[in-house]
């Protein structure tokens, strides 16, 4: 799966979040990440939650459309300490 990402917004996450979408996508890697709906109005957004090295991150972003389209990075942060236990516990 391909993704993509708007560079000026990439460069705003990483100042916020100290999280950069070009590590972020590889939470798609972790075989036990979580995908659900995020509840973002006007598009169809989507909320994934793993591991990337030794973090848990979050990663909201688009789906593909087809077999050929890319996704679409929106944002990336680690989980909180109240969201990581959740994962951990399989209750994301």
């Amino acid at each position: 799966m391909r993704w993509t990402w708007d560079p000026v917004k990439n460069q705003a996450n990483r100042l916020k979040h100290e999280l950069g979408f070009e590590t972020a996508y590889l939470v798609f890697n972790d075989p036990f990440s979580v995908t659900v709906p995020d509840p973002y109005p006007g598009e169809a957004r989507w909320r994934t939650m793993g591991r990337v090295r030794s973090a848990v991150v979050i990663v909201i972003h688009t789906l593909p459309d087809g077999d050929e389209g890319a996704g679409r990075i929106i944002s990336a942060r680690k989980a909180t300490r109240h969201e990581r236990k959740a994962y951990e516990e399989g209750e994301f």
